[in-house]
C-alpha cells in the first residue's frame, strides 16, 4: 500500500507556480519514475521523513554529501560554535587556512587548494586554470561522465542530461561545445586515437571520473586510469580527476589513494562541505600558481571559504580521518551487493550490481558495464516500476537509473538487509 503523500504534492502544486519544473535541480523531479516529488521535512542517520511524515531509508544521501549520515552531532556541534563568530565575512579566516592544511595533508597530489562554492564551480574553474597554464584550447571528458553544468561540460554529460534523453544543452554556443571532445569511457584506444586526431599540442586537459558516478556506477578498468595518467605524461596534457563523489568517500585519499593514481588537478565538493555548499579545486603547486592574484588565470568568489561550510567540512573530514570507517563502509557494500544479487537472481531479473566503497550502483542490464553506450541499454521501464514499489516499501532510491546510491556511517548490517529483503519482494512484483 502506497503512503499518503498529499502534503508533498500540495508543496509540489505551489512549487510548480514559482520555480521552474518545481524544483531547484532537475534530478529531483520524478519524471524519470512517475509521479510528484516527495518534500523532505527533515532526516535523521539513515533516514529522511517526507512533508507527510513517511519515514524512508535514505540511499540518496543529498546526493553524496552525507558520508557521516543526517544531523551527525559532530557537525552540528562544530556549526552551533562558529555562528556565534559570524556567518560570511568576504575576507579570509582562519577556518579556511586549517580546511586548506587538512585537505593537502591527506590528499598528496594537492600542493595547493581553491575554495569555492560547487562542484559544477570547481570543474569549470579547473579547467579554465589547465587552458592558461597550458595555452590550449580543447578539452577532452568521457561519455557520462558528468562535471557539472558550465558550458564546455554538457557535451555526453550523462546523470541528469541522460535521465531527460538529452546530449547536450540549448544555449551552449556551438564554439564552445567544439572545444569539448567527449569518447567512450574505459577505452584507452579511442583515447590514444582522439590525442593523435586533435594533436597533443591542441589539448589542455583531460577531465574525468576516476570512478564515474552520474552514469549510475562504473568503475575504471584495470589499467585504464594509469592508461590515462601516462599519456598525459607524455604529452603534457592536464590530468584533472573529478573527485566531487568519491573524494573522502571510496577512501579517506578518495579515488586517487584507491587506485594509486596522482592526478594534476583535482576536483572536490559534496563531502568535505559536510552538507553546506561547498567546492575545491587543487593540484600541483606550479599549476596552481597561475590563479590570481598569484597570476594571471582569474576566479573569485564572494562566499569561496564561507565559515559555514568551511566548519561543517572540518569537521567531517577530521572524523573521517580519526575514525576510519573505510573498512566498515566496504563491507557494507558488499553486503548489499551480496543481497540485491540474490534478490534479482532470485526474481530471474538480469542485472548489473556493483559498489566502491559506500557507493552503489545496479542496472537492470546483464552486464558487464563498463560504458555509456551499454548505460543506455538499461531497462529504465523496469526501473520505474521498481523506483515506485521501493518507495512504497520505505526505501528512498535517486528517482534515476543514471545516479549511484550512497551509504553511510549511519547505515547498520539490518538497514542493508531490510532494503535487500525488500527488493526481493518488490522485483518479485514488477518484473
Amino acid at each position: 500500500m502506497s503512503p499518503t503523500t498529499t502534503s508533498s504534492q500540495s508543496l509540489f502544486e505551489r512549487a510548480t507556480r514559482v520555480i521552474p519544473g518545481g524544483v531547484n535541480s532537475p534530478v529531483r523531479a520524478f519524471k524519470a519514475v512517475g509521479g510528484d516529488p516527495l518534500f523532505i521535512a527533515n532526516a535523521d542517520g539513515a533516514h529522511v521523513t517526507d512533508a507527510d511524515g513517511n519515514r524512508y531509508i535514505d540511499y540518496v544521501g543529498s546526493w553524496g554529501p552525507m558520508v557521516l549520515g543526517h544531523r551527525p552531532t559532530v557537525v552540528l556541534e562544530a556549526l552551533r560554535s562558529v555562528l556565534d563568530r559570524g556567518t560570511s565575512f568576504g575576507a579570509p579566516t582562519d577556518i579556511e587556512v586549517e580546511m586548506a592544511e587538512l585537505l593537502t595533508t591527506i590528499v598528496p597530489s594537492l600542493e595547493m587548494v581553491r575554495m569555492v562554492n560547487s562542484g559544477t564551480e570547481a570543474c569549470m574553474t579547473a579547467l579554465r586554470l589547465a587552458r592558461g597554464a597550458t595555452g590550449r584550447d580543447v578539452i577532452v571528458k568521457f561519455n557520462g561522465c558528468y562535471h557539472g553544468h558550465s558550458d564546455s561540460l554538457l557535451v555526453e554529460a550523462g546523470s541528469g542530461v541522460a535521465t531527460f534523453g538529452i546530449s547536450g544543452s540549448p544555449g551552449v554556443p556551438d564554439d564552445i561545445a567544439r572545444r569539448t571532445v567527449s569518447i567512450e569511457y574505459n577505452d584507452l584506444d579511442v583515447l590514444r586515437q582522439t590525442v593523435d586526431g586533435i594533436g597533443a599540442d591542441q589539448i589542455a586537459a583531460i577531465i574525468l571520473e576516476p570512478v564515474a558516478g552520474n552514469m549510475g556506477l562504473v568503475l575504471p578498468n584495470e589499467g585504464f586510469l594509469q592508461g590515462v595518467r601516462e599519456l598525459c605524461s607524455e604529452t603534457g596534457i592536464i590530468l584533472i580527476f573529478d573527485e566531487v563523489m568519491t573524494g573522502f568517500r571510496v577512501a579517506l585519499g578518495g579515488a586517487q589513494e584507491r587506485f594509486g593514481i596522482t592526478p594534476d588537478l583535482s576536483t572536490y565538493s559534496k563531502v568535505i562541505g559536510g552538507g553546506l555548499p561547498v567546492g575545491a579545486f587543487g593540484g600541483r603547486a606550479d599549476i596552481m600558481s597561475q590563479l590570481a592574484p598569484s597570476g594571471p588565470v582569474y576566479q573569485a568568489g564572494t562566499l569561496s571559504g564561507n565559515p559555514l561550510a568551511m566548519t561543517a567540512g572540518l569537521a567531517t573530514v577530521r572524523h573521517l580521518q580519526e575514525s576510519d570507517p573505510y573498512k566498515k563502509l566496504e563491507a557494507l557494500g558488499a553486503r548489499w551487493v551480496a543481497g540485491m544479487t540474490a534478490a534479482t537472481a532470485d526474481a530471474g531479473v538480469a542485472a548489473s550490481i556493483t559498489h566502491c566503497g559506500s557507493m552503489l550502483g545496479m542496472y537492470f542490464h546483464p552486464g558487464p558495464v563498463t560504458n555509456y553506450t551499454q548505460v543506455q541499454g538499461a531497462d529504465t521501464e523496469l526501473f520505474q516500476r521498481y523506483f515506485r514499489g521501493m518507495l512504497d516499501a520505505g526505501i528512498y532510491l535517486a528517482p534515476s537509473a543514471f545516479e549511484a546510491g550512497f551509504i553511510s556511517t549511519s547505515h547498520t548490517e539490518e538497514l542493508i538487509d531490510e532494503t535487500t529483503q525488500a527488493a526481493a519482494r518488490v522485483l518479485k512484483e514488477v518484473a
